[in-house]
């Protein structure tokens, strides 16, 4: 399994659906500490300092990659991290629930290594299973098998994603982190792009659906769409 994730497992007739990737990994390798000092490390000290970080995309994560919590990142805290990562496995896997122990083939059917989500989590409507990535690219697998569908299909809508892809009414919502909503058709044909919003503010939650409705809340509005 990934290192750390943020991923929540899907459960679909007794099966649990898992898909998740730690950055740093894969097709999404971490920058070296030499690619993030050339950037930050303003006083070249080899050190890279929280006051240094301020208004980066490291500011968030400063904390969590101070391995040995001196303040500082250094290229001792990148090679534990790049360790720490090198345990785990970035993947899509279908588990049957009652084993015990390291899993064999009878709990674990399946399993697809591309694609794969960060932070949302997998969709799993009408036999197909769903994830979006970042970077605005779409993945769907047959459930049963395993079978790929297509993969990373691009959805013209750069950017992370938080928010989890969502279903309504044989269609599927996703939406960027910066505010772009996308919605393409179902099924095992390549995803085919019905309609795109750009709210143009953050777009963390997942859409809620009640009836025939649909709630999306960006960071400082709540919207309702109906059919």
């Amino acid at each position: 399994m990934p290192s750390f994730t943020c991923t929540t497992a899907v459960e679909v007739n007794g099966l649990l659906f898992f898909a998740g990737r730690s950055p740093g990994k894969g097709d999404n390798p971490m920058s070296s500490f030499e690619q993030m000092a050339s950037n930050l490390d303003k006083n070249k000290d080899r050190a890279i300092t929280p006051d240094e970080v301020k208004g980066s995309s490291l500011e968030t994560f400063f904390r969590a990659q101070d391995i040995n919590g001196d303040g500082k990142l250094t290229a001792w805290d990148a090679g534990a991290m790049k360790a720490m990562m090198s345990k785990g496995e970035n993947v899509l896997v279908t588990v049957r629930p009652g084993g015990k122990g390291e899993l064999g083939e009878v709990q674990v059917t399946w399993k697809q290594t591309r694609g794969l989500p960060y932070v949302p989590s997998p969709l799993y409507h009408k036999g197909h299973i769903y994830l979006v990535k970042d970077g605005g690219m779409a993945s769907c697998y047959h459930a049963k098998t395993g079978a790929i569908a297509y993969q990373q299909e691009r959805l013209n809508a750069l950017g992370n994603y938080y928010a989890s892809p969502v279903a309504a009414d044989d269609r599927i919502i996703v939406a960027s982190l910066d505010g772009k909503l996308t919605v393409f058709a179902a099924g095992a044909e390549l995803p085919k792009i019905l309609h795109q919003v750009n709210f143009k503010e953050r777009i963390a939650a997942t859409a809620a659906q009640m009836e025939n409705n649909v709630y999306v809340r960006t960071s400082t509005s709540l919207y309702s769409f109906g059919k």
